[in-house]
C-alpha cells in the first residue's frame, strides 16, 4: 500500500515538473518570439523604394509638376542604399532584436517624413503611409516598442503640419488646402495609428498564444505516447526475457542441488539462485503494465480506473459511478490525449476540492459521457466564459482557505481541452447549481468515437525466436 501511494505520489510530482517545464517553454517562446526577420524588412523597403521612386517620376515627368525631383530620389536613394549595406552586412535568415527593428522602422519613417516635407506635408494624399512601419511593429514587435514608433510617426506628422513645401500643384499661386482640412488629416492618421496598431496587435497577440500553446499541447502529447511506447517496451521486454531466465534459474537450482553443501561454491551458487527469483519478480511486475495486448483496448471503466488512481490518497476523496444505460460497455482504444485530458482535468478539481471529487460515467448506444464535479469554490465568474481559451488560469481567483499554490499559465484546461476534442469529445464547463457548490466539467463523446480510439503504437518484441530452454540429464 506505501508502495502504491509512494508511485502515485511521484506520478503527480512528475506530472507538476512537466507542467512546469511547459508552462516555463511558453513563457520562453513568448518572450523570443518577437523577432524579425531582416529578410522582411529589406523586402518592404524595396517596395517602398520601388513605389516612392515611381511616384515622384510620374507626378514630375508625367503631370509636369514641380517638386524638387533631386532631393526626393536622393532620400529614396538613401533608403536604397541602406538595404545594399544590410544585404551585404547581414545573412537573409538574420533575425532582429526587437530594437534593432524598431530602429530600422523608425528610419523609415523618418524617411517618409523627409519626402512628405519636399512634396506638400500633410495635404499630400501619401501621408497615410505613416500608418506602414506602425502596423508592422504591431504585429512583430513588443508593445513598448510599437508605442515609441507610434509616437515618433505622429510627432512627424505634426511637424508637417508648421513645415513643409507647396504642395506639387499645376497652379499659381501653390495650392493651399484649409487649415481645418489638414488637422482633419492629421487626426484622421493619429487614429489609425491607435485603432489599427491596436487591433493587430491583438489579432496578432492571440494568435502567437494560440500557436504557443498548441505546440506546447503537441509536446504533452508527444511525451504522453512515449510514455505509453516505455510502457510497452517494458511488457515486451519482460516477454521476451522470461523464456532465458527461467532457463537460467533451472540450472541454478540443479547446480544447487549438486553442490554440496561445504562446498566452497556453495554460497556463489545459493545467490545465483537467490538473484534469478529477484529478476522473476522485476520481471513479474512489469508484465502487469496495463499496455499493450490485450490491454491497447479497455472497458471505459477501467479507463476511468487508470485515470482515477495516480489521484488517490491526497486528502481529497474521489467516487466513481458507473451509470449503464440499455446498451454493453463501451471498449475503446488505450488512447494517451484521452488519458492525459481526464487526468489534467481531475487533477484540477482535486487541487480546487475541499473534500470531495466524484467522477461519474454514463453510455448507452449512442453516446460516452464522463463528468468530473468538485466541492469547491467553483469557476470564477470573470474567466468563465474563456474557459479553455490558453493563458487562462483560475488559480489567482482562489479563496485564501483553499491551499492552493498559484501560479502556471492556464496552458492546463486548453492542452486538455485540445487533446479531448481531437478524440472527438464536446466539452462542458459549469458551475454545480445552488445549495451544491463547486465546479462540473462534463466530456461527451460519441459512441462510435470512443470506440474508434486508435491505440497508440506499441513497441514490437525481438523477431529473434526465444532461446532454448536447458533440460536436466
Amino acid at each position: 500500500m506505501a508502495a502504491g501511494q509512494s508511485a502515485t505520489v511521484e506520478d503527480r510530482r512528475r506530472k507538476r515538473r512537466f507542467a512546469d517545464m511547459t508552462d516555463r517553454g511558453a513563457m520562453e517562446s513568448r518572450r523570443t518570439g518577437r523577432s524579425v526577420r531582416l529578410d522582411t524588412l529589406v523586402r518592404l523597403r524595396w517596395l517602398a523604394v520601388i513605389g516612392q521612386t515611381t511616384a515622384v517620376l510620374v507626378v514630375y515627368f508625367g503631370l509636369d509638376f514641380e517638386l524638387p525631383v533631386w532631393a526626393c530620389l536622393a532620400v529614396i536613394a538613401l533608403a536604397a542604399w541602406l538595404n545594399v549595406a544590410l544585404r551585404i552586412r547581414f545573412p537573409s535568415a538574420q533575425r532582429l532584436e526587437p530594437d534593432r527593428a524598431a530602429w530600422l522602422l523608425a528610419f523609415d519613417v523618418a524617411e517618409l517624413a523627409v519626402l512628405l516635407f519636399f512634396t506638400g506635408g500633410l495635404q499630400n494624399p501619401f501621408a497615410f503611409l505613416f500608418l506602414g512601419p506602425v502596423l508592422i511593429s504591431a504585429t512583430a514587435l513588443p508593445p513598448r516598442m510599437t508605442l515609441m514608433l507610434g509616437g515618433f510617426a505622429i510627432a512627424c506628422a505634426t511637424v508637417l503640419i508648421f513645415v513643409h513645401d507647396p504642395l506639387p500643384w499645376d497652379i499659381e499661386p501653390p495650392l493651399e488646402l484649409p487649415a481645418v482640412y489638414v488637422m482633419g488629416v492629421w487626426l484622421s492618421i493619429l487614429l489609425a495609428i491607435a485603432f489599427i496598431g491596436l487591433h493587430a496587435w491583438q489579432v496578432t497577440e492571440e494568435a502567437r498564444q494560440l500557436a504557443d500553446a498548441l505546440t506546447a499541447t503537441e509536446l504533452v502529447l508527444a511525451r504522453e505516447q512515449h510514455l505509453s511506447q516505455l510502457d510497452g517496451l517494458a511488457a515486451a521486454a519482460a516477454h521476451e526475457l522470461g523464456t532465458p531466465l527461467a532457463t537460467i534459474t533451472l540450472i541454478a537450482k540443479e547446480l544447487q542441488l549438486a553442490i554440496k553443501p561445504d562446498s566452497e561454491h556453495a554460497d556463489d551458487v545459493r545467490m545465483l539462485n537467490e538473484q534469478a527469483k529477484r529478476c522473476r519478480a522485476i520481471l513479474g511486475r512489469l508484465t502487469e503494465l496495463s499496455t499493450g495486448d490485450p490491454f491497447d483496448n479497455m472497458k471505459l471503466s477501467t479507463l476511468i480506473e487508470e485515470v482515477v488512481a495516480p489521484h488517490r490518497d491526497f486528502g481529497v476523496a474521489i467516487s466513481v459511478a458507473l451509470s449503464a444505460g440499455d446498451a454493453s460497455e463501451p471498449v475503446g482504444g488505450r488512447n494517451p490525449a484521452i488519458l492525459y485530458g481526464l487526468g489534467n482535468l481531475l487533477e484540477n478539481a482535486v487541487d480546487f476540492a475541499r473534500e470531495r471529487v466524484e467522477v461519474a460515467a454514463s453510455w448507452g448506444r449512442d453516446d460516452v459521457a464522463v463528468t468530473i464535479t468538485d466541492d469547491g469554490p467553483g469557476f470564477a465568474p470573470e474567466i468563465m466564459d474563456r474557459i479553455g481559451e490558453p493563458y487562462v488560469t483560475g488559480r489567482r481567483h482562489m479563496q485564501a482557505s483553499v491551499d492552493v499554490e498559484a501560479g502556471g499559465l492556464g496552458l492546463g484546461l486548453f492542452i486538455a481541452k485540445t487533446l479531448l476534442e481531437r478524440s472527438g469529445a464536446r466539452l462542458v464547463f459549469a458551475n454545480r447549481t445552488a445549495p451544491e457548490r463547486g465546479a462540473s466539467v462534463q466530456v461527451r463523446w460519441a459512441r462510435a468515437d470512443f470506440e474508434e480510439q486508435p491505440a497508440p503504437a506499441s513497441w514490437a518484441p525481438s523477431e529473434a525466436g526465444p532461446e532454448p530452454e536447458a533440460t536436466a540429464n
